[in-house]
């Protein structure tokens, strides 16, 4: 397979997964995802918004939620953000040590 192909193939899998999450999974809290695999859509947003950085691109943290989330964070919560558990919440700090904080 030629690097183009390759490219074109990754490319079209994040867009499936971007759209499973944005779409077809909107139940599925961030706080369960991080707790579960050590990322979630924020995490997704933050590397898009770190690739266009690496390229010269500009964009902030919330340039890169918004492009990612396809709205504000602000109309995500409204829309699909639920309260957490104070045991979710113990559990997400854990979480994002050891799979943000920590690797930063």
């Amino acid at each position: 397979m030629d690097d183009q192909t390759r490219i074109e193939i990754e490319a079209a899998a994040f867009r499936r997964l971007q759209k499973h999450l944005m779409e077809d999974r909107t139940d599925a809290q961030n706080i369960d995802m991080m707790n579960l695999a050590g990322f979630c859509r924020n995490c997704l947003a933050r590397w898009y918004q770190e690739a266009a950085n690496e390229r010269g691109i500009e964009m902030s943290k919330e340039e890169g939620r918004e492009a990612y989330y396809g709205m504000t964070m602000a109309e995500w919560k409204a829309n699909y953000q639920t309260d957490a558990s104070p045991e979710k919440q113990a559990e997400f700090e854990v979480a994002f040590k050891e799979n943000v904080t920590d690797k930063q």
